[in-house]
């Protein structure tokens, strides 16, 4: 089993994508949905930028592995395309990229659009790079309640956007048993940049 760590500049539900009861990562860290395998755990913390440093925003197990073909194409995760008149977690659907007639990736209007809605295509090779889609039906996106990790376990945190398989996997291990007695898995806050859109509501 590996533990990958990494910080977020921001959180939109977007990547991670928590809703429907299941945890995606389709977009973002290319390293980690390319080497990730199931079993494995990914924790995600807040960055400096955010005023969060050490901050847990997420953790999820990784429990299933899809291309962005297979997850495009499956019923299961329909809602999680993005819909412009819909609620926030509409908005920020994940399931963003298909394949074209010429086996290029096709991407619908996402929050890695151009800001016309139009394609984005450094997002898009950057996004397709990883390859793969990232499932967890067992996760804890703490979003806006996110909290400052114990001291005894800060030295898991990442200190780099990029991804890193963590070098100390007891400590990891052990730091996500902690979570584990403490807090029921799934959705336990809103994304923490909802809040400037001023609507507060999952659907």
């Amino acid at each position: 089993m590996n533990v990958y760590t990494y910080k977020m500049g921001h959180d939109y539900g977007f990547a991670p994508n928590p809703f429907d009861g299941i945890c995606t990562l389709a977009t973002c860290k290319p390293k980690i949905r390319m080497g990730a395998q199931l079993g494995d755990w990914i924790i995600a913390t807040g960055s400096k930028k955010m005023g969060l440093k050490n901050h847990l925003i997420h953790l999820m197990e990784v429990t299933e592995k899809l291309s962005f073909e297979q997850y495009w194409n499956d019923p299961r995760f329909q809602l999680k395309k993005p819909k412009f008149n819909g609620s926030l977690a509409r908005l920020y659907g994940d399931n963003v990229y298909y394949l074209k007639e010429d086996s290029s990736y096709g991407q619908v209007q996402c929050l890695h659009s151009n800001v016309d809605g139009s394609q984005n295509h450094a997002h898009t090779k950057r996004d397709t790079k990883g390859k793969f889609v990232l499932i967890s039906s067992n996760f804890y996106y703490f979003g806006e309640s996110h909290f400052r990790i114990p001291k005894e376990y800060t030295s898991i945190c990442s200190n780099t956007r990029d991804t890193e398989k963590n070098k100390n996997i007891e400590l990891a291990i052990e730091f996500i048993d902690w979570v584990k007695l403490r807090y029921e898995p799934g959705i336990l806050g809103f994304p923490i940049n909802w809040k400037k859109s001023g609507q507060l509501a999952l659907w």
